[in-house]
């Protein structure tokens, strides 16, 4: 078998058979087939697609690339779940320990941000010591023991992934539904997962911007889960505005917090909700989403959840006064409330611009290396379709740098768009 000749059978639309894709990424992952032999091939996916089958094929033997998490002797069935991104989207953080205190254990492996959409590590980071580099073992442990982990990729798991997405960056092959929906699903299935939601974005602030493309991604997506003998669920969600009103680490997982309480923002809570709902059923502790959900409102109605936090945060050697007092957490030099410059409806509330501030205040990174500022970034006051007057506040910027402040308040208010006449409230979830 040759590298070259699979390039031109797909080049040529031919469909791949599984030996061919498993000799092509096992070639790739040793380093025996070139990276540009792997950028050409990517450009024939692009252009010419693959089938269901082969897009589980090749999901499969990247997630066999690397070490294959085995958690059958620590629980019964392994449920992950994975958001697609997005501003203000800090849902494992009100999921993970709802799932938990519901009796439903979960360990999740998640990532840190890039551009404008938050990642989970840098919220949990801003809670003085909390450790998000668990070794295989603590995480099994911490599992088996406490029910609950939230930690970083500490196996190399799927490691042909990492170096196909890094050619695909840089060599126009991003945009590939098949490719989208193989690297997201190989490092679920890399890391254990039997079953499996997934919370896809669509929006302004996400990476599929139309409803169509977002159900074509999440039908492949649940098709890979089946054909590759796991339970798949996708959800289709709205980010055309940020989730919640918190968009910047601390002041997220504050929101997190009150939310764990039984307060946080209406649209977030029920987010939160009904993504459990849809775990615990996968997971065979509810009997249907109806029971899911009660099952979900009566762990924040008792404390179960916010209890299961703490338990999180203080197994991880996270300081758990802070979750205890959010007063503690850091805070901005400069806070400033921007109040509206007229009354209407509320129309839109652009998400990426206010993403995009929030990296410029320094609550993201523009490139890996840069660093994070846990205390800065925004928080909106108004949602699509509410009612504003003239001089209310519209939303507030924490920021530590002057400069910053004026070009993320002056962004912000550019996202926001007022109508004269009424305006529906967007979705949550369109299907």
């Amino acid at each position: 078998m040759r590298a070259v000749d699979i390039i031109i059978k797909k080049r040529d639309r031919g469909e791949l058979t599984r030996d061919e894709i498993e000799f092509f990424v096992k070639g790739f992952a040793a380093g025996d087939i070139a990276d540009y032999q792997a950028s050409a091939f990517a450009m024939a996916v692009v252009l010419n697609g693959m089938t269901p089958r082969e897009t589980t094929d090749l999901t499969l033997a990247m997630a066999h690339s690397g070490h294959m998490l085995d958690l059958s002797d620590v629980v019964d069935l392994a449920v992950d779940k994975h958001s697609s991104g997005g501003v203000g989207d800090k849902t494992t953080l009100v999921v993970l320990p709802i799932a938990a205190a519901c009796g439903l254990p979960v360990g999740k492996m998640s990532g840190r941000g890039l551009g404008f959409s938050g990642g989970t590590l840098d919220k949990m980071e801003s809670i003085p010591g909390y450790r998000v580099d668990l070794t295989t073992e603590e995480f099994k442990r911490q599992l088996r023991e406490k029910g609950i982990v939230l930690t970083g990729q500490s196996l190399d798991l799927a490691p042909a992934d990492g170096k196909l997405y890094a050619l695909r960056d840089v060599t126009g092959t991003v945009d590939s539904i098949p490719l989208i929906a193989s690297s997201i699903m190989c490092k679920k299935l890399a890391a254990g997962a039997q079953a499996i939601v997934l919370d896809v974005k669509v929006g302004l602030g996400a990476f599929m911007k139309t409803l169509d493309k977002a159900r074509e991604l999440a039908i492949l997506m649940v098709d890979i889960g089946k054909l590759a003998g796991r339970e798949v669920v996708a959800l289709l969600s709205d980010m055309n505005q940020p989730l919640g009103c918190a968009v910047g680490n601390a002041l997220e997982v504050i929101e997190a917090i009150e939310t764990l309480k039984g307060g946080g923002p209406m649209d977030f809570r029920e987010h939160c909700l009904q993504v459990s709902a849809h775990m615990l059923f996968l997971g065979r502790r509810a009997k249907d989403l109806t029971e899911g959900r009660s099952l979900a409102e009566r762990s924040i109605a008792n404390g179960s959840a916010f209890e299961k936090f703490r338990l999180l945060v203080q197994a991880q050697g996270g300081d758990v006064s802070y979750v205890d007092d959010p007063a503690r957490f850091p805070r901005a030099n400069y806070i400033e409330t921007v109040r509206s410059p007229r009354s209407g409806f509320i129309s839109q509330v652009q998400a990426r611009s206010v993403g995009e501030a929030a990296v410029t205040l320094g609550a993201g990174r523009a490139k890996k290396s840069d660093p994070v500022d846990h205390a800065v970034g925004i928080v909106v006051h108004k949602k699509v379709g509410d009612w504003v007057e003239q001089d209310e506040a519209l939303f507030t910027v924490h920021a530590n740098d002057p400069s910053k402040l004026f070009e993320a308040r002056r962004a912000i208010l550019a996202a926001h768009a007022f109508s004269e006449t009424v305006v529906a409230p967007l979705p949550l979830f369109y299907a």
